[in-house]
Order: structure tokens, then sequence, then C-alpha cells
């Protein structure tokens, strides 16, 4: 494991999951993402496994390594969407900020309450999926389906922050 220490009002070292394990799981939740999840959409959403990862990564990791990671992150989910002609550069863009923006706020808290976690999960649907949407909307992208974006990301964000406290739960029972 890597430890890293961060200023700020906890001030506490962090232990960040060693690049073979993160990139594991990536890898893992891309496979399951192109070819499972989009069996489990709900309501026009569907869980991204990918947003999962690299939360629980950006939570345990540095600023730059969470950037880091959410970079490569978003260049295959950019790589593998579905989207409609491809979409840019919205995850590439998207996803790091996504994860700078989690791994700053997890200087106040720590990541080993499933609630918590599962907020936070949740906040970072939202924040993701208002950046790409945002990037999409400069690249041209009409914006005549605000509405049904908002309604897709609110269930995305149950979803997910449900995946993520099953996927805890998973792991503390197998600890």
């Amino acid at each position: 494991m890597r430890v890293n220490t961060r200023s700020g009002p906890a001030s506490a070292p962090i232990t960040a999951p060693v690049w073979w394990q993160a990139g594991l799981y990536l890898v893992l939740a891309l496979l399951a993402q192109i070819t499972v999840m989009h069996y489990l959409t709900f309501r026009g959403a569907e869980p991204s496994l990918v947003l999962v990862a690299v939360v629980w990564y950006a939570l345990r990791a540095d600023l730059l390594y969470a950037a880091a990671f959410g970079f490569v992150a978003g260049l295959c989910e950019d790589a593998f969407s579905a989207f409609p002609a491809g979409a840019g550069a919205g995850w590439i863009v998207a996803l790091p900020i996504t994860t700078l923006f989690v791994s700053w706020l997890s200087r106040w808290f720590f990541a080993d309450s499933i609630p918590v976690v599962a907020g936070v999960v949740a906040i970072a649907t939202l924040f993701s999926r208002m950046l790409f949407w945002v990037l999409m909307a400069l690249q041209g992208y009409p914006a005549g389906y605000a509405r049904l974006h908002l309604h897709q990301a609110l269930w995305e964000a149950l979803l997910n922050a449900i995946l993520a406290g099953l996927l805890m739960l998973i792991g503390r029972s197998r600890e």
C-alpha cells in the first residue's frame, strides 16, 4: 500500500490502493459496464461501476493520483462509450475533475462508513453528470433534453449509491 500525507483539517496519513489493484478494479468495472450493466437500466439510468471504482480510489488517494486515475477511467469511458457519435472529450474532462473534488472532499471524513460513501458516490454522480453535459453542450449537443438528463442523473445517483453500498457490504463480508 502506498501511504500519502495530505495537509488539511484532518491531516492524517491516507493509504491509497496500489496501482495494479486499482487498475484491475477499473478493468473489471469497464468490462462489466460494457457487457452487463446495461441490463440493469432503471428508468433510463444505468448504474456506473466505473464511477463507483473511480470514487473508491479518489476517497483513498492523494489529489494528483486521483486525478490521474480519473483521467485514465475517462479515457476508457470515452473510448468505449455507447453515446451516439462518441462523447468527444466529455468523460476525459469530467472524471478527473470529479476525482479531484472527491479526493479534496474526503479530507473531512473517514471513508469507512457505508452511508457516507454512498452519499459521496451520489454527489459525485451528479457532479460528473453535470460536468459531462456542460461539456457536451459546449460541443454543440442540443440542450433541449436537459430535463431528461437531470431525471436520468438523479436515478443514476441513487443506483450508484446503492451499488456502492452493496459492494462495501460484500467487501466487509469477505474480510
